[in-house]
């Protein structure tokens, strides 16, 4: 028997036992809580990771969530109707037009963290031909002009830093940067360093790319596990992922070493793990 089976059947042991408190129905899931940290809880014996009470982990726990049973729409308000995929949705707007897609999201979800610490200046994303669309630029009332591949700044409104001001930058970021562009700005992460706030992402035409929202660790046994967030194609609310290899611990996945982990709509490996 070779180790990866090995290795399997020992989290089957683990995590399959007949330990009364490993149901989901009953210490997983919280559907009144409207927080994430507060609507999921951790396995029976892990406990969350300590994180600073301002860092991008914090933030990510605190993502607001729609209330229990709701569906995600997609930009033009229709549902996602397909099933398997998420345990809840995020309580985010995501506008009309179809550009709040993956990659965007995690784009997002830095954006409006770094936009609530007022660390404005490191707001700043390439888009996919290499230019960098800094908002402290938009702020002084410059605007991005494009010229087929060119990409130049122009001084064409006042100065403002309103939250409408805030989601058109984002809104042109989203048009011109994807998976290509965010996975070259994000560095490799060793999976054994893994970070709330880090990035299993896949550059490509389409690529994907998810982010972990909450992880936690049974320090007896050595053990982690996290939580992933996405958004998809065509652009939708951001949803956080059911793990189809184990429905008792979804959403939560554990930290293992294999070759290849599967998500709802992707799969990607280990190797993918990148970090802001």
């Amino acid at each position: 028997m070779n180790l990866q089976i090995i290795y399997i059947l020992i989290q089957f042991l683990i995590f399959y036992s007949p330990d009364e408190n490993l149901n989901q129905s009953t210490y997983l899931f919280q559907p009144e809580k409207e927080f994430l940290q507060d609507r999921f809880n951790t396995p029976n014996g892990f406990e969350r990771i300590n994180v600073d009470e301002n860092s991008f982990a914090a933030w990510l726990r605190q993502l607001p969530l729609k209330p229990e049973g709701s569906k995600v729409k997609y930009y033009d308000g229709s549902i996602k109707e397909k099933p398997g995929v998420y345990l809840a949705v995020v309580d985010l707007p995501i506008g009309t037009k179809n550009l709040h897609q993956c990659a965007d999201a995690v784009i997002r979800l830095r954006a409006e963290y770094l936009y609530d610490q007022k660390r404005y200046d490191e707001i700043r994303f390439h888009f996919t031909n290499g230019f960098l669309a800094e908002y402290s630029k938009w702020v002084e009332g410059y605007r991005i002009k494009v010229n087929g591949n060119e990409v130049s700044w122009v001084k064409s409104v006042e100065p403002s830093n309103t939250p409408d001001t805030f989601w058109k930058y984002l809104e042109t970021v989203f048009t011109y940067a994807g998976t290509l562009s965010l996975e070259k700005e994000l560095k490799a992460v060793p999976i054994n360093e893994m970070q709330i706030g880090d990035v299993f992402i896949q550059g490509g035409s389409p690529g994907h790319a998810v982010i972990v929202v909450d992880m936690a660790e049974n320090l007896e046994l050595g053990e982690k596990v996290f939580m992933l967030a996405q958004s998809y194609m065509p652009a939708q609310e951001i949803q956080i992922l059911k793990n189809p290899s184990n429905g008792i611990l979804s959403p939560w996945y554990i930290l293992e070493i294999v070759d290849i982990f599967q998500t709802p709509e992707w799969r990607f490996t280990y190797n993918d793990l990148m970090g802001f």
